[in-house]
């Protein structure tokens, strides 16, 4: 069974969150959504591990404030 990493495992995340923020640098609201799925997708892609791709999603959901089922 496959466990999602959820300790921090990104060398410089300062740096990637700045990538990310300037990836969406210019776009409209329409295209920066499109730009978040098709990243999801591709990164969901390189993981291939449903099981995992499962955690993250349910982790991910949690952490949301209107998700009414993780209350």
């Amino acid at each position: 069974m496959s466990k999602l990493v959820t300790d921090p495992n990104i060398g410089a995340p300062d740096d990637f969150y700045a990538a990310l923020i300037d990836a969406h640098r210019g776009l409209p609201e329409a295209d920066s959504h499109l730009l978040n799925a098709r990243l999801i997708l591709l990164l969901a892609n390189h993981i291939g591990d449903l099981e995992v791709l499962r955690q993250a999603m349910a982790l991910a959901r949690a952490g949301v404030a209107g998700d009414k089922a993780a209350t």
